[in-house]
C-alpha cells in the first residue's frame, strides 16, 4: 500500500555557506543515489579544502560579529525553538527527503526521526540561557567565579544512518552554547542537512552561524579535522575514521575532539525475564533502520534455559519482515544505504559461515534493484568469531548462549567497544549488578533504544568519548574560565 508521502523530485544541490547556496570552488559535483533503485537523485556540490576555508571564514566572522556575540542567550534559545517549529511544520518534506536519500521506511522518518529532530532543537533552545558558572568561596580577600564561554568555531562531521537527527544532535548544543558551526554531512545523504540549513536561515539565524559543506571524507572531512581556525571537531562514525580525526586534530592546532564511534552492543536476556517481550525488543534492537545503528544490539546473549524459545521468536519475526520500497506503508525494512555497505555486510555473512556459525535465516542479497539484504540470524556463534566481534552495521544478528550472571558479564565485556547494552530480567539484584558491571555508556533495563533529548549518549573504550544530548553535551562546546578579583587593598 502506497504511503501518503511520495518520493520528491530534487534539483541539483549547492552547498550552504554564509547564508547562501553556493557552488564548490572547483565546480565539481558528485551524485547522491537512491538506495532503493540505485538511480541518481541529483548532483551535489563537491566541496574540498577551499570550500571548507570559505565556510570557516564565514563561521569565524559570525562568531565574532555583534549580531551573534551580543545576541542574548534567551534570543539564541528562541531561534533554536523556532527552528524546531519549522522542522515540525516541514516534517513531511523532510521525511520524504530522508527516506529517498537514506532508504529507511518513510514511517520511521515521519514518525521517529523528524519529530525527534524538532524536539532536540527545542530542548537546547531551553538550555541556551541556563549555561552558567559558579561563584567559588576562595580563601583570602578575593571574589572568584567561573564563566562557561563558547569554544568558538565547531567543525562537525555526521554519518548517513540518521542524517537529520545527527545534524540536530550536533547543532543543538553548539548553537545553545554560542558557537558557530561548519557541518559536513555524509556524502551518501546530504539532502536533509542542506534543507535544515535553509530552515535555520528562515528561523532568523545570522549569516555564517550555520554552514554546510558537502563533499567526501578524505577531502572536505579531512580539511575540517586539520583546519587551524576550527576550535573543536565533533564526529560520529567509524572508529577507524575517528582515529584519523584525532591524529589530524593533534597535528594541527590541538583542537578539542569529541567522538561517537562504533559499537558491538550486548543485549542480554536472562531466563527470569518476560521472554516474549524481551525477544521482540531484541529483534527490533538490531533490525531497526536496517541494522544501521551504532548502538544496535548486535550481540544477543541469551541464558541457555530460554535460548531455544528466544531463537524461535526472533526467527519467526525475521521471516515476516517485509523488504521493499520505503514509501510503501507495508515495508518494514528498506535497502542498505549504498552498494559499498551492502557488499560489506554480505562479506561479513560469508565470513560467519566460513568460521562455523550457522545461518538460521536470511544471508542473501534480495533479488531486486537496490541494496537489499535479507534479515539474517546466526546461531552456534562463538565469542571469538569475526561476526561476534566486529561491527557489521547491517541486518545481521549474532546469538550467543550464557550460563549464569558471571558468564554474562564476561561475554558482555569481551569487545573493544562500549557504546550500549540491554539487560532483560525481573530480578532487581541482577539488573543492578549487570548495570554496574557492563562497560557501556548507555544501559537499558527491560527496554532498548530508549532515547530522549534529556539523556546523554556516548561510549566507553573504542566507542569514543564525549557525550551527545542532555546537559552533558554542552561541555563539548564550552570553555571554563576562572575569574579572580581582589577585594579591598
Amino acid at each position: 500500500m502506497a504511503s501518503t508521502l511520495t518520493p520528491p523530485k530534487v534539483a541539483d544541490q549547492k552547498m550552504f555557506i554564509n547564508g547562501k547556496r553556493v557552488d564548490s570552488v572547483s565546480g565539481e559535483t558528485f551524485e547522491t543515489l537512491n538506495p532503493t533503485t540505485g538511480d541518481t537523485i541529483c548532483q551535489v556540490a563537491a566541496g574540498d579544502k577551499a570550500d571548507v576555508d570559505l565556510a570557516v571564514k564565514a563561521a569565524r566572522q559570525a562568531f565574532e560579529s555583534k549580531a551573534w556575540t551580543r545576541m542574548s542567550a534567551a534570543e539564541r534559545g528562541r531561534l533554536l525553538y523556532k527552528l524546531g517549529d519549522l522542522v515540525e511544520a516541514n516534517s513531511k518534506e523532510l521525511a520524504a527527503l530522508e527516506s529517498l536519500d537514506n532508504g529507511k521506511p518513510v514511517r520511521d522518518s515521519q514518525y521517529v526521526d523528524i519529530p525527534m529532530t524538532a524536539n532536540v532543537f527545542r530542548y537546547y533552545g531551553g538550555w541556551a540561557d541556563k549555561i552558567q558558572g559558579k561563584v567559588i568561596p576562595m580563601s583570602g580577600p578575593f571574589h572568584a567565579y567561573t564563566r562557561h564561554e563558547p569554544v568558538g568555531v565547531a567543525g562537525q562531521i555526521i554519518p548517513w544512518n540518521f542524517p537529520a537527527l545527527m545534524a540536530s544532535w550536533k547543532w543543538g548544543p553548539a548553537l545553545a552554547a554560542g558557537c558557530t558551526v561548519v557541518l559536513k554531512p555524509a556524502e551518501q545523504t546530504p539532502l536533509t542537512a542542506l534543507r535544515l540549513a535553509e530552515l535555520a536561515t528562515e528561523a532568523g539565524f545570522p549569516e555564517g552561524v550555520i554552514n554546510v559543506v558537502t563533499g567526501m571524507g578524505p577531502t572536505a572531512g579531512a580539511a575540517i579535522a586539520s583546519h587551524m581556525d576550527i576550535d573543536k571537531v565533533a564526529f560520529t562514525g567509524s572508529t577507524e575514521v575517528g582515529r584519523a580525526i584525532m591524529k589530524a586534530a593533534a597535528q594541527s592546532n590541538l583542537k578539542r575532539v569529541s567522538l561517537e564511534l562504533g559499537g558491538k552492543s550486548p543485549n542480554i536476556i536472562f531466563a527470569d525475564a518476560d521472554v516474549e517481550k524481551a525477544a521482540k525488543f531484541a529483534y527490533a534492537a538490531l533490525f531497526f533502520n536496517m541494522g544501521q545503528c551504532c548502538c544496535a544490539g548486535s550481540r544477543l546473549l541469551v541464558e541457555d534455559r530460554v535460548y531455544d524459545q528466544v531463537m524461535d521468536i526472533i526467527t519467526s519475526r525475521a521471516k515476516k519482515q517485509v523488504l521493499g520500497d520505503p514509501f510503501d506503508e507495508g515495508t518494514t525494512q528498506g535497502p542498505q544505504v549504498s552498494q559499498v555497505q551492502m557488499d560489506r555486510i554480505l562479506g561479513y555473512i560469508e565470513t560467519g559461515k566460513k568460521e562455523g556459525a550457522r545461518c538460521v535465516t536470511g544471508g542473501q542479497k534480495v533479488d531486486r534493484a537496490g541494496y537489499f539484504v535479507e534479515p539474517t540470524i546466526f546461531d552456534d556463534v562463538k565469542d571469538d568469531m569475526t561476526i561476534a566481534q566486529e561491527e557489521i552495521f547491517g541486518p545481521v544478528l549474532t546469538v550467543l548462549k550464557f550460563s549464569d550472571i558471571d558468564d554474562a558479564i564476561k561475554q558482555a565485556n569481551n569487545t573493544i567497544y562500549g557504546l550500549a547494552a540491554g539487560i532483560w530480567t525481573q530480578n532487581l539484584n541482577t539488573a543492578n549488578r549487570m548495570s554496574a558491571s557492563v562497560k557501556a555508556g548507555s544501559v537499558w533495563v527491560n527496554c532498548y533504544n530508549a532515547f530522549d533529548p534529556t539523556i546523554p549518549f556516548g561510549g566507553f573504550k573504542m566507542s569514543g568519548f564525549g557525550r551527545e544530548l542532555g546537559e552533558y553535551a554542552l561541555a563539548n562546546y564550552t570553555e571554563v574560565k576562572a575569574v579572580v578579583t581582589a577585594l579591598g587593598k
